[in-house]
């Protein structure tokens, strides 16, 4: 499981990218890398990742229901997931 503080990391990213997206987006329309360059790295939009809502775990994490394979599996055998059931032939 991951820990709070990176799932906190996120959260601040993700404010960082929302505050500066409009001056970002004018910077990289008029082309001038230098101001770009000038904000925060944390405010582009490729820093932030997409983590597992109940675990925090980065990889394998499905963009439908937020949450990685692990806990999707787990959610699924306990019908949590409505339409999912384990295959079966």
């Amino acid at each position: 499981m991951a820990s709070k503080a990176r799932i906190e990391k996120m959260k601040r990213i993700k404010a960082l990218i929302e505050k500066f997206a409009a001056k970002r987006k004018e910077l990289k329309d008029k082309g001038d890398h230098e101001g770009l360059a000038k904000l925060p790295r944390n405010s582009s939009k490729t820093r932030l990742r997409r983590l597992c809502r109940l675990t925090g775990r980065s990889r394998a994490v499905y963009r439908k229901f937020q949450v990685s394979r692990l806990v999707f599996r787990d959610m699924a055998l306990d019908g949590l997931i409505p339409g999912v059931k384990k295959a079966s032939w």
